[in-house]
């Protein structure tokens, strides 16, 4: 009985938890602002934090410049963002040169970068959405909205 208890309660804590230990970043590639094909493998071997977002999306906005920050911070520590942009081309490049975003950012048309997305657990169809991806390419966090500047960072210390 107290076995069954336990392992109710790890259950129900990993139910809850935003990381799944079988979850395996998928394969997808995409062009950059200047048009150029990037595959993910790109990046292998790097700790990846990889976020969707729009321009006319006010909390992707608003944490792009914290990311800029961090890609700083981090590159050293092995550490890739990946800006996927579901939205139309002229406008991010735009957005992009304003803010002189200093890691890749990708181009996805609606369908395609909702569907991987989805395939990295945003149920919702949301941006921004968030995850981090170890270097063996596992994913261990994942979060819809606007992440917390804190949080990333205690991610990213692991």
């Amino acid at each position: 009985m107290k076995i069954l208890k336990i392992a109710t309660l790890i259950f129900l804590l990993f139910r809850h938890s935003n990381v799944y230990s079988d979850d395996v970043l998928p394969a997808f590639s995409f062009i950059d602002t200047d048009g150029k094909m990037h595959d993910v493998s790109e990046w292998q071997g790097k700790k990846l934090v990889i976020n969707f977002w729009a321009t006319w999306c006010q909390p992707c906005l608003k944490e792009i410049p914290e990311f800029v920050q961090l890609q700083t911070q981090y590159t050293k520590q092995n550490v890739q963002f990946i800006g996927i942009a579901i939205d139309e081309l002229p406008a991010v490049t735009r957005y992009k040169n304003t803010l002189a975003m200093n890691y890749p950012v990708l181009i996805s048309n609606e369908w395609d970068g909702f569907n991987l997305a989805q395939q990295l657990g945003n149920s919702a169809n949301t941006v921004p959405y968030t995850v981090v991806v170890n270097a063996t390419g596992q994913i261990i966090y994942r979060h819809a909205g606007a992440v917390k500047k804190e949080d990333l960072i205690a991610v990213l210390g692991k």
